[in-house]
């Protein structure tokens, strides 16, 4: 790396939740980070996600931790009931054993309170600068130094780019070009008030109802305030990858069959939003010289394992974790980041894939998906979920 080179911020396409993270994860490594955000303003549109141990440990590792706890809600439980019958098909403490067992609590959280916790600790680190309505169009790497154009044909120079710019990836579009993968399942999400949301579901709990070929999902947000509604199903129309505004008649005609007690969950929204979703082919490989790929762009997983947020913060946390090994030497760095990402991420995809099949079981599959976890103890639940919330910056690493 050149003297000239070397003053060069780190450039990161997109300023959602992976972005943040990783400009905060590199300015603990001592870097400038310019961020390049398409939107007019840097913020996030969603509702509430769920937070496992691994995304609290990634908060620790960049500096946030207590802002993000102190925004959070901490469930009793995850409780899974099936739609028709309200059998309680498994339920999984998340009090002190849970706690106890992988250091860290689990909770859920609102998408934008998360993305408040890393935008404040980016702010306030005075080393982030961030330029709106700037959207990357094409990406150039020349003598160790990459330089993003914009749309509106403006040169940005950075001494390395980190894709975290989303399921739509401009820079992932440019060096992998690979189709998404639509998946035909569309999502609809709606934030309730407390007041609003029925008595006998306040549940402190994420509480999932899955029934053939959907299912709906409901916990508490801010302080129980609010409650946040998902609910999924498979459409009966070709789906294209996208977010547009949704219908109550269209939720209602895909829920007829369900038990009366989750079915009122979805006449409960003045407004949703509907994704027609889709993931993308793991791929061995994410880093193009001083690019790289993180958080969704890299890894674009459908929802049913709860983990694309925390999977790119864990990335950023990485990514820093092996700059921090090798000096700042981007090179074996990049390449650790990625050899300890690619297969544990490639493992959220696949596995979001096979839990979706098990959540939409119907007939036979549907009784045999009832019976999988018939009396089994909250420890061998908590070995069965060790590989995913047992990572911590100490382990992140371990696949070198």
């Amino acid at each position: 790396m050149t003297a000239a080179t070397s003053t060069l911020p780190v450039l990161v396409a997109g300023g959602g939740i992976g972005g943040l993270a990783a400009a905060l994860a590199l300015v603990k490594r001592g870097f400038a980070v310019t961020v390049l955000e398409q939107s007019p303003e840097i913020g996030e549109i969603g509702a509430g996600i769920q937070l496992g141990p691994n995304a609290f440990s990634a908060f620790d590792a960049l500096g946030v931790g207590e802002r993000a706890r102190g925004r959070a809600v901490y469930t009793d439980c995850m409780v899974m009931h099936d739609a028709l019958d309200e059998y309680c098909v498994g339920r999984i403490p998340t009090g002190e054993a849970f706690r106890a067992r992988f250091g860290n609590p689990y909770a859920v959280i609102h998408r934008v309170d998360v993305h408040k916790s890393l935008l404040e600790g980016a702010e306030e680190s005075g080393h982030v600068e961030f330029h709106t309505s700037t959207r990357v169009t094409h990406v150039e790497q020349q003598d160790g130094r990459v330089t993003v154009i914009d749309q509106h044909g403006r040169a940005h120079h950075g001494q390395a780019l980190v894709g975290a710019d989303g399921v739509k990836s401009v820079v992932r579009e440019q060096y992998v070009g690979d189709p998404a993968r639509v998946t035909g399942h569309v999502v609809y999400r709606a934030v309730v008030d407390k007041k609003d949301f029925p008595v006998d579901l306040q549940w402190n709990a994420a509480s999932i109802w899955v029934g053939p070929n959907c299912h709906l999902v409901h916990y508490p947000l801010r302080g129980g305030e609010q409650y946040n509604v998902v609910v999924t199903f498979h459409s009966r129309e070709a789906e294209q990858w996208g977010v547009s505004e949704g219908s109550r008649e269209e939720v209602q005609s895909y829920f007829q069959g369900i038990h009366a007690r989750p079915r009122q969950l979805i006449d409960l929204p003045k407004s949703w939003k509907r994704w027609a979703t889709a993931d993308r082919e793991p791929i061995p490989n994410w880093t193009f010289g001083r690019a790289t790929l993180l958080g969704d762009a890299a890894h674009p997983t459908t929802q049913y394992m709860a983990q694309g947020a925390c999977m790119a913060m864990e990335d950023a946390v990485t990514l820093g974790e092996a700059l921090r090994v090798h000096g700042n030497d981007w090179a074996p760095a990049l390449a650790l980041y990625q050899r300890s990402r690619i297969a544990r991420t490639a493992r959220i995809v696949l596995s979001s894939r096979e839990m979706g099949r098990i959540y939409h079981a119907k007939g036979v599959e549907r009784l045999v998906r009832n019976d999988l976890w018939r009396g089994r103890t909250p420890e061998r639940f908590y070995d069965a979920l060790e590989w995913l919330y047992g990572w911590k910056v100490g382990n992140c690493l371990a696949a070198d």
